[in-house]
């Protein structure tokens, strides 16, 4: 089976005649916006139909993220593409000069007399209330017009060159490892799956490979790191906000308080998640806590192995089970090779799903190794393409939902497949599950409470100058033994995971580590309803996804009838997977 995805329904080349068209086309199209802008925003006169023109004009170009998405996922399975290197850089500065309009119009949209009027008179005005509302209440952190198209311009050559560089690093890197005796060299996602491996040798080599190898990268991984939170501080302190986490929850539509209640519920039951590591390692012949290059080990005696064809076919199963439209769609998706799961050199690791809205359609990259939290992460990308086919319907400007509540859907999907398998398999079958079920939860959980305090401290030194390698090491370091306590040896933890994980590398995208926990739990909150109400619930669900782009979290919540600003919500999902560590635990 073909496990390489098709981008031709965006492009067949750099060098097709659609691909070249388009982008001369958006060449003209960013010159001809920011001239229309600046006469149309100029006076307040006809303000409701100058609003109307600008979000007719946005929701109706398709064609910049068409060219954007095909650069850079070309890019993201192939480092060594010139071509998508060439106009991904190309593309950035082009939207850079996008920030002019999209200043021009939030100046305008803040500062027009009467803007209640103008929704009532007006059903596409009214159907972007929110937007316009929110751009209203966040006017004070806007800068001026020069400002904000020079920050535009600068970040291409800044953060973003920066986060570039150091994925190529990454991209490009080969590392020999010993497995069972033969000698390797092998791409950086490759050997992270071996932590995954049976045999606990190949698990450890594989650890003490990776750990070497980022000693290579280490000062120009630092030097980006550096560079990019510098960034963020600036403009942090330039817009006002309180702090760059300050800032990253206005982005989320998330109230402090709400954060607040889920971190402290977190607190809580830290001790009792330990337990779950501790017996880990007593059942893989640790004598004490248990070592890193052990954390994915697998520790059931059944080897839950899938061939990718066994994979697709048993998510396919179980996502028809749980509605025919889930099922049809992601059929549809394998049959059409929207998933690139190969595992090769010059492609980056991890897994995401990007969602393409201009063709209504999406694509899932994983490296696929076959065991089953691949299956799972499979799951939960096509959750995050299943989120996009319920917002093809809702205009391009109204489906720019935040990082928090984009976990949702994708955790939904891993329960799916989670539950389903569960309640078919014998015993060992059940263990193996189990065990894979609790390790994702624990990496969601205490694993990304880990990177929110390493953030939230990495932010404050930086504040006060760069760090060194040394000084990013231990604040890595502390974070771990913080989140995991004696759940894991201190001796052996791994003080380069901020030269893994890329998230701390998006300048516009801050704390990208407690929206997985965020999505994870209020996903378990809507799975709970979904076993209580069966079939009933599934229109409901559908109809929250479409409404995620244009809500507070706290108004998603609560149009599912959950409170998520109540530390109780949060314990009710942390107690369903204390008593799933107390099950492995027995």
């Amino acid at each position: 089976m073909d496990m390489r995805w098709n981008l031709d329904d965006l492009y067949t080349s750099f060098t097709s005649a659609e691909f070249l068209a388009d982008f001369e086309a958006a060449k003209k199209e960013v010159a001809a916006f920011g001239s229309w802008a600046e006469k149309a925003f100029a006076s307040t006169e006809d303000a409701g139909g100058k609003i109307e023109a600008y979000l007719n004009r946005v929701n109706g170009n398709k064609i910049f993220t068409k060219l954007f998405a095909y650069a850079s996922l070309t890019r993201s399975v192939d480092e060594s593409n010139e071509d998508a290197k060439k106009y991904a850089d190309l593309l950035r500065v082009l939207f850079a000069d996008m920030a002019k309009p999209s200043v021009l119009f939030k100046g305008f949209v803040a500062n027009t007399p009467n803007l209640d009027g103008l929704i009532a008179a007006s059903p596409l005005l009214a159907e972007h209330e929110f937007i316009l509302r929110e751009i209203v209440a966040q006017n004070k952190y806007l800068l001026s017009e020069k400002e904000e198209i020079a920050i535009a311009k600068m970040r291409v050559t800044g953060s973003s060159a920066w986060g570039d560089m150091k994925d190529m690093l990454l991209a490009t890197m080969k590392i020999p490892v010993t497995v069972e005796g033969e000698e390797k060299v092998l791409p950086l996602p490759a050997i992270r799956n071996l932590a995954h491996d049976a045999n606990a040798e190949t698990r450890k080599a594989a650890y003490f490979a990776e750990m070497k190898a980022y000693e290579d990268v280490e000062k120009a991984s630092a030097a980006a790191l550096n560079a990019i939170k510098g960034e963020v501080l600036t403009q942090v302190a330039m817009r006002g906000y309180q702090s760059p986490l300050h800032m990253t929850l206005v982005q989320s539509r998330l109230e402090k308080g709400t954060l607040d209640a889920m971190m402290s519920a977190i607190e809580d039951f830290l001790p009792s998640f330990r337990r779950y590591y501790k017996k880990k390692a007593q059942l893989l012949g640790h004598k004490g806590s248990l070592p890193f290059y052990d954390l994915f080990a697998p520790a059931a005696k059944v080897k839950m192995k899938f061939t990718y064809e066994e994979a697709k076919d048993f998510i396919l199963e179980h996502f028809y089970a749980y509605s025919q439209k889930m099922g049809d769609f992601t059929k549809h998706a394998f049959d059409n090779q929207w998933v690139d799961a190969e595992v090769r050199e010059g492609k980056r690791g991890g897994a995401f799903c990007a969602n393409l809205h201009a063709i209504g359609q999406s694509r899932v990259m994983a490296n696929f190794d076959g065991s089953f939290n691949d299956v799972s992460t499979l799951a939960h990308e096509f959750g995050h393409a299943y989120h996009g086919e319920c917002l093809n319907n809702i205009s391009y400007i109204n489906t720019a939902y935040t990082m928090p509540i984009a976990e949702t859907a994708s955790n939904f999907c891993e329960a799916i497949i989670a539950d389903a398998a569960y309640k078919k398999a014998d015993a060992d079958g059940k263990f193996a599950i189990l065990e894979a079920e609790l390790s994702d939860a624990m990496q969601v959980v205490v694993d990304i409470y880990s990177r929110y305090l390493f953030e939230t401290r990495l932010f404050e030194k930086r504040a006060g100058g760069p760090l060194s390698v040394e000084e990013i090491n231990s604040l890595m370091l502390q974070a771990q033994k913080d989140a995991y306590g004696d759940g894991l040896d201190h001796e052996c933890l791994h003080k380069y995971m901020w030269v893994n994980k890329v998230h701390y590398y998006y300048a516009e995208r801050n704390f990208y580590n407690f929206p997985y926990t965020y999505g994870m739990l209020f996903s378990m909150g809507l799975y709970a309803q979904y076993l209580a109400e069966g079939a009933g619930f599934i229109e409901k669900y559908d109809k929250l996804l479409a409404a995620t782009g244009c809500n507070s979290l706290e108004v998603v919540g609560d149009m599912a009838g959950i409170d998520v600003r109540k530390k109780d919500f949060w314990a009710q999902s942390l107690k369903v997977i204390e008593a799933k560590v107390d099950e492995f635990c027995k």
